[in-house]
């Protein structure tokens, strides 16, 4: 699709949102609390206003108050009545879908007009809360040396490299203000988020609200920023690279070139020209050359004569990068209020990445390796219609586009693919190292979805907060190879010719999935004693065929009963949750919960080689078609259960532990298929099961002067009969037995600890200190060569490791501008390896047995960690 064409799909897609939304707020949560004089006894009828809102409320007659719907942020709470001082509550944290408990003591007015200011103490431990979930605003993102979402959700227990307690990659759900920003194609967020534009992130790491679906394992909800009735701007820059005297393992990477990697972000806020509406703008450009480098020593379009080993390279010899990212980030948003009890929301974040991954054999022919693109837009309107201060409901209507290609030439007939030719290499020079040619693989990622989401928010009485929901999602889905080449060979001189499509080659496909979910929840909050309980109807239609026969699936078997292409089934799941939070003490508080949890796999997998008409030449001991795909899959499915206990000592130092136990059945796996004319062929379907147990502690202990520290550790076991869909099929196609047996997960990392130091003077400097250790990961060992010199799967394991991660910053004012100067290190004991590639004859990345015949994988730096990086910048707000 061409530039212009995309764009206007886009624009369309802004329309039909324009065009259909009616009446938002991100995902919200609740304030409560009760109002006495200094005898305890009630006061009814005290105001409560959250400053800079149309919220508020009143206390009744038992002193009690409770305000839903508020956006999470940072709160100045006013509370007031007739005779008592004023009281001015600040710094009270408000967090997604949680309750903030604020117990208020009113004093006697003195003098007419008295207020009192109090700070508000965020709770060193959440006694609430019927799961492991973590809120991280804003204050506390920004003294930690991360830059994005992904580093902020890494640092949360229980969180290994994207996996949550032992789960498969993709089994998170990512949201961004209560909607999915998830590709169906894969299950990953189709967002990069900078931590410039996050109000707060939630991570939820054990059980889920039934609110929540297509999750196995985890939630993440990024709440971003919105724009205030004052005018507020901020920006960053900084620049860095990577440093290491350790140049046998990062040749090139001794020498400081600050400006290898730079950033540059800004943002504006405030209101605009029309009635109580406000908008909040934001840009970022990223750039890093990365630490992987290749020499130019040769050029695609050389003409070298292998056979006769002579060569003819006309590079410049100049160190190239070649794990080059280049990102542009954008995001819009707008909220009016001119409407009484309607507030009208529109947002839209923007990604652009240009990037090159690292080939090592094309690292004297830097110029032939290809690039990736990717363009991630999510935008859409929402609307909030508040009936009454208990009534509440929510509307979004939002499009997810994604696109990614991976070619070195858009177009399959430019010229240059063509003048450069087939990649060539001789394995007695520089170890087998492309001397001249271009990558010519080719592969194309479109993924197009409408969201459409209702949410319903009732406080039905004191004790009962009820919500339900529904959320429609269709999808475009797009991928393949746009094109592709063969080789001809005339008198010894190979060329190139492109195919566009070929019936047994297919090209880029176009699918059309649907899928509907329902749920229904109440969170009941008696006292200190909270239950939460829901249920969760799913619904997936893949909207494609399948052959009825599958011994039969080409229906080509002469004589065989006939297979005819029928329609995939409508797959329907019910999803029961629970939790509760009991106190023991004022202090202390246990909780427990339990639940069932759906996901596709991604969509990718379902329809990718699903053309079973290919099939018609399968015979005994013939071609291989690879792993064929399966259009009526099942959802994955996870039983987890969790139970924990929270204890604070004063409000200084806290501590929880959390057991947990996940039951995993249903994974994507491969069955063979036997056929009527006794061949077999590889299918997917749900067969691989699995296990994870553990337990996470958490300790966090502030107010010891300007310090404050956290340690999680996680201990885990994470087993089952496969980590990859594809193992399987694996271990049939190298003559190994394909039957089910339980090992441990390649991600099954027996200890994880994360620890933060952060030394915070207000106004003047900080320090903060991340330190991370984990116990290595599962990998096959190997004695000897050939075949079946491994051992049993996994049975051995890696290093451990540990990572340092330091931020400064040092804070000035001047008039109305805040600004500060800061460092951060990155890896800074230069760990070279983490849970990456071994040799399997070692267990090392060093060394192998088997030098002679690893010799390029020797000298290729890419196995590595990468290596200590630095970075310096300044950053300004106004004040």
């Amino acid at each position: 699709m061409k530039v212009g064409q995309r764009f206007s799909h886009l624009l369309f897609g802004v329309f039909l949102i324009f065009f259909y939304s009616v009446s938002n707020n991100a995902q919200s949560g609740k304030l409560a609390g009760i109002v006495t004089d200094n005898t305890k006894s009630p006061l009814i009828g005290a105001n409560i206003i959250l400053e800079g809102t149309q919220l508020g409320a009143a206390s009744d007659m038992d002193g009690y108050f409770s305000i839903i719907n508020v956006r999470p942020g940072i709160y100045s709470v006013i509370f007031k009545y007739i005779g008592y001082q004023t009281k001015i509550v600040t710094d009270v944290r408000i967090s997604s879908d949680k309750t903030t408990n604020l117990d208020i003591t009113l004093e006697d007015e003195m003098i007419i007009g008295e207020q009192v200011v109090v700070v508000a103490d965020k709770p060193i431990v959440e006694f609430n809360s019927t799961s492991s979930v973590v809120s991280v605003g804003k204050d506390e993102i920004d003294k930690l040396p991360v830059q994005n979402l992904d580093e902020i959700v890494n640092l949360q227990a229980g969180v290994v490299d994207g996996h949550f307690r032992g789960g498969r990659l993709g089994e998170v759900q990512y949201q961004v203000d209560g909607v999915s920003v998830n590709n169906p194609y894969n299950n990953s967020s189709s967002l990069k988020l900078d931590r410039s534009i996050i109000e707060e992130v939630q991570v939820i790491s054990g059980t889920f609200d039934a609110k929540y679906g297509q999750a196995m394992s985890g939630v993440v909800n990024a709440v971003l920023r919105t724009g205030t009735d004052k005018f507020n701007f901020s920006g960053e820059f900084y620049i860095g690279d990577y440093y290491t005297t350790d140049t046998k393992r990062y040749p090139h990477d001794d020498k400081i070139e600050l400006l290898n990697i730079y950033n540059l972000q800004a943002t504006l806020s405030g209101p605009l020209p029309l009635p109580q509406t406000t908008f909040f703008i934001s840009g970022q450009k990223y750039h890093n050359d990365g630490f992987l480098f290749g020499e130019r020593r040769f050029m695609p379009t050389d003409t070298n004569d292998l056979a006769k080993k002579i060569l003819r390279p006309s590079g410049d010899n100049k160190l190239i990068p070649m794990t080059v990212n280049d990102e542009l980030s954008g995001q819009f948003k707008i909220n009016n209020r001119i409407l009484k009890d309607f507030e009208l929301n529109y947002q839209g974040t923007i990604n652009f990445a240009k990037r090159t991954n690292y080939a090592h054999s094309y690292r004297l022919n830097p110029d032939g390796i290809k690039t990736n693109r990717t363009l991630s837009l999510s935008h859409g309107w929402s609307g909030t219609h508040t009936i009454s201060p208990e009534l509440f409901y929510k509307v979004y209507l939002r499009q997810n586009y994604f696109e990614y290609t991976d070619y070195k030439y858009e177009d399959l007939f430019d010229p240059r693919y063509l003048i450069a030719g087939v990649p060539l290499s001789d394995q007695n020079y520089e170890d087998g190292a492309i001397v001249q040619g271009v990558d010519l693989g080719r592969f194309k990622q479109q993924t197009n979805s409408f969201i459409l989401k209702t949410e319903v928010t009732w406080q039905f009485n004191r004790y009962n907060l009820v919500e339900t929901g529904f959320e429609v999602q269709t999808s475009n889905l797009l991928f393949g190879s746009p094109g592709y080449f063969i080789t001809s060979t005339i008198d010894g001189v190979s060329s190139l010719i492109p195919r566009v499509d070929n019936p047994r080659i297919p090209g880029v496909r176009e699918y059309y999935p649907n899928q509907a979910a329902f749920y229904l929840q109440d969170r009941i909050e008696l006292g200190d004693l909270v239950i939460r309980g829901g249920l969760r109807y799913e619904y997936f239609n893949a909207s494609s065929k399948i052959p009825s026969d599958l011994a039969n699936p080409a229906n080509s078997i002469t004589g065989a009963p006939e297979s005819k292409l029928v329609d995939t089934k409508v797959k329907n799941s019910f999803a029961p949750r629970l939790g509760f939070s009991f106190p023991l003490t004022s202090s202390s508080s246990v909780y427990f919960s339990y639940g069932h949890f759906y996901q596709l796999p991604g969509l990718g997998l379902l329809y990718s080689n699903a053309d079973y008409s290919l099939l018609d030449e399968l015979q005994e001991g013939g071609i291989s078609y690879g792993i064929m795909g399966n259009p009526d899959l099942k959802p994955e499915f996870t039983i987890q259960y969790e139970a924990g206990y929270k204890q604070s000592f004063g409000n200084s130092f806290g501590t929880e532990v959390s057991f947990f136990y996940k039951d995993i059945r249903d994974l994507l796996g491969v069955e063979f298929i036997s056929t009527y004319a006794a061949a077999d062929y590889a299918r997917f379907t749900n067969v691989d099961f699995g296990g994870v147990y553990g337990v996470t502690l958490s300790l966090t202990k502030r107010d010891m002067g300007p310090l404050s520290a956290s340690l999680d550790y996680t201990l885990q076991f994470a087993a089952g009969n496969s980590s990859d869909p594809q193992e399987t099929a694996n271990r049939a196609s190298s003559g190994k037995d394909p039957r089910p047996r339980t090992i441990p997960f390649n991600w099954d990392q027996r200890h994880t600890v994360n620890t933060a130091f952060i030394y915070f003077m207000p106004e003047n400097y900080s320090f903060t200190t991340i330190i991370r250790f984990g116990s290595g990961q599962p990998y096959t060992p190997e004695i000897g060569s050939g075949f079946f010199a491994d051992l049993e799967s996994n049975s051995g394991v890696k290093d451990s490791y540990f990572l340092l991660d330091f931020r400064a910053e040092k804070y000035f004012k001047y008039d109305i501008l805040d600004f500060s100067v800061f460092f951060r290190g990155f890896n800074l004991l230069n760990t070279h390896f983490v849970n990456g590639f071994v040799f399997q004859s070692t267990g090392s990345p060093d060394y192998t047995l088997t030098p002679s015949s690893s010799r390029a994988t020797l000298y290729d730096p890419s196995r590595f960690y990468e290596p200590r990086r630095f970075e310096i910048g300044v950053s300004f707000r106004s004040n």
